[in-house]
């Protein structure tokens, strides 16, 4: 009994030693097949969410002075120049504000309803392909368990052929088939933060847009000067 402890202890301390020599990209080569579509979700995902964090970014860009302005200009009776304002701003608060502005006339219900319009168009292109990130996360780990299954069953046959592998053997053998496993999982993980992080951002700026769109309406109800 004391000399297999031996040999799992000599065996994990190897398979250390070992894996502290491997670069990582050598250390990932090892898994196999299943690691180029797990690989390529990790692209996708970086991808996703670079593209989508500058696309929030820029839609969540502070413009303070914006609704001061506007209420200065429709409370003085100067609706062209806010117009003129507000499509010289490139994001979803201004392009809502203006979608108000050109509606001022009409019932405050109906200005109400194509703000609310232009605000969840605005949403929709933000979230645009962020679900990919979620389906990443998904099945980023369900491949690296495929993956690992797969290598076992693998595994299992060849050492059938043999007669009396050794402890070194399999646990060398075992910590290569994990390799799937542990990639698929941090993908996943990565890309789970990922789509949270963009999420909250997204709902920043849904509660920017509402609250613009209440300022707004109370503007329209205040008297002009």
């Amino acid at each position: 009994m004391l000399n297999i402890f031996l040999q799992i202890d000599s065996a994990v301390v190897a398979t250390s030693a070992s894996i502290k020599s491997e670069t990582v990209f050598g250390m990932l080569s090892k898994g196999g097949p299943i690691m180029i579509p797990l690989g390529i979700l990790f692209a996708l995902a970086i991808y996703v969410f670079i593209e989508r964090l500058l696309v929030i970014k820029k839609a969540n860009a502070p413009d303070e002075n914006f609704m001061s302005i506007i209420r200065d200009q429709i409370t003085s009776g100067n609706v062209s120049a806010a117009r003129s304002l507000a499509k010289n701003k490139d994001n979803p608060v201004a392009r809502m504000i203006d979608k108000g502005i050109q509606r001022i006339g009409k019932p405050i219900d109906a200005i109400e309803k194509s703000m609310d319009n232009v605000g969840k168009l605005e949403l929709y292109k933000m979230e645009k392909n962020l679900n990919i990130l979620s389906v990443i996360a998904r099945i980023a780990p369900l491949f690296g368990f495929v993956g690992t299954i797969v290598g076992l069953v693998i595994l299992l046959k060849e050492f059938a052929t043999i007669s009396n592998p050794s402890i070194s053997q399999i646990a060398d053998a075992m910590y290569i088939k994990l390799i799937t496993s542990a990639s698929g999982l941090i993908i996943g993980m990565l890309a789970y933060l990922g789509y949270s992080f963009l999420d909250t951002q997204i709902n920043r700026c849904a509660n920017k847009m509402e609250a613009a769109s209440s300022e707004f309406v109370d503007i329209l109800q205040e008297p002009t000067r």
